[in-house]
């Protein structure tokens, strides 16, 4: 199994050094580091001063750090739920910077056997974070393991097979886990219920989002006007990720076009022009589904599984990726019998159901 690597609660000292210098070839040489997550580390806030948004569940967590450190004691395991994109890693990250202890990154879908998770909690140093990315893929055998992990602080190793097997009592250093997940209805109730501290993340409103961009785009060393930052802001569904994924958009799309200096409202819409994205947000995608709830299906009821043939999409990528944000448009109602349009949709695309073929009534 591959480790990930142990982030120390100080790691200023990392960023000191040139991008531009070139490494002494006569010095042992780290194993190269994939541009995009050096990126997108830059990017995350390294203190929970730098995070925007989530106010009140930042007040809430500036509480239970100040208490844990005037205690001297480990902070209570945290569990963070809520929709892709809106910042659950980034808060795990900044925690332990901010109680200068080590973290220890996992993830729930790799964690197949105890095993596998045995190396974190031996690993784990008094105060220490272990942070298990998409928790609610956790195996139950895996799961079982670490309740008295997160509860007393111990595990139990079974060495030896049959009648020569024995049990051996393992104490561990109070530790923190941390976890995130986007399903916390998939969590069962006994794992729920051992996370003492548990915060929704919701999504991020226009104001938010612009700063958000404002800040990343002076790291990316471009310039937004304001009115290009809330432009970005607008398309981006209330999530911190689209909108850094739009932003590296257009920064590519402005230095091709020779104006990465300056990137006004008009290269910001050409540059969402080309990449589909329109005034609301709604990418290539969310159109063609609600063009064919219209034209194909006028205007519903319509089945997943009907809608899924119908755009040569699987059913499970229109359920988990185009419907949600749809449906927080208002743009799609689920009923019973099946996905219908609505009027608002209906006047975003400047569309009118067809004309009901007397030839053919309609079953509902």
């Amino acid at each position: 199994m591959v480790r990930h690597s142990v982030i120390q609660g100080e790691s200023d000292d990392d960023d000191d050094r040139n991008d531009g210098d070139k490494p002494d070839s006569k010095q042992p040489q780290l194993p190269p580091v994939d541009p995009e997550t050096r990126l997108d580390e830059e990017m995350r806030p390294q203190r929970l001063k730098d995070v925007v948004g989530q106010r009140k569940v930042i007040e809430r967590l500036k509480i239970i750090l100040d208490a844990a450190i005037k205690r001297n004691e480990p902070l209570g395991h945290l569990l963070f739920d809520g929709p892709p994109g809106l910042g659950k890693t980034t808060l795990a990250t900044v925690l332990p910077r901010e109680l200068g202890v080590e973290v220890q990154i996992a993830s729930g879908p790799t964690l197949k056997a105890p095993k596998d998770l045995l190396s974190y909690l031996t690993n784990a140093g008094r105060g220490s974070v272990l942070f298990i990315d998409e928790i609610h893929r956790l195996p139950p055998a895996v799961e079982e393991f670490i309740y008295p992990a997160m509860e007393d602080f111990r595990v139990d190793i079974t060495l030896g097979e049959g009648l020569n097997a024995r049990t051996i009592n393992l104490k561990l250093q109070p530790f923190t886990v941390i976890g995130a997940t986007t399903r916390s209805g998939m969590l069962t109730a006994p794992l729920r219920d051992r996370f003492v501290h548990r915060e929704h993340l919701d999504f991020y409103d226009l104001e938010e989002l612009s700063e958000i961009i404002a800040r990343n785009a002076k790291k990316l060393r471009a310039t937004l006007t304001p009115e290009s930052s809330r432009e970005i802001a607008v398309r981006s569904r209330g999530t911190p990720r689209k909108a850094n994924n739009l932003l590296y958009w257009i920064r590519d799309y402005a230095e091709h076009r020779n104006s990465a200096d300056n990137i006004t409202l008009e290269i910001v819409q050409s540059a969402l022009l080309m990449k589909e994205i329109d005034e609301l947000g709604l990418d290539h995608q969310d159109r063609r589904y609600l063009t064919a709830l219209v034209n194909v299906f006028r205007g519903g009821p319509a089945g997943l599984q009907a809608m899924g043939h119908t755009l040569n999409i699987s059913p499970d990528t229109l359920e988990d990726e185009v419907e949600p944000f749809l449906l927080r448009c208002g743009f799609i109602q689920r009923t019973p019998r099946g996905r219908m349009i609505t009027v608002a949709a209906l006047e975003h695309l400047k569309l009118t159901l067809p004309d009901d073929d007397p030839q053919q009534p309609r079953l509902f």
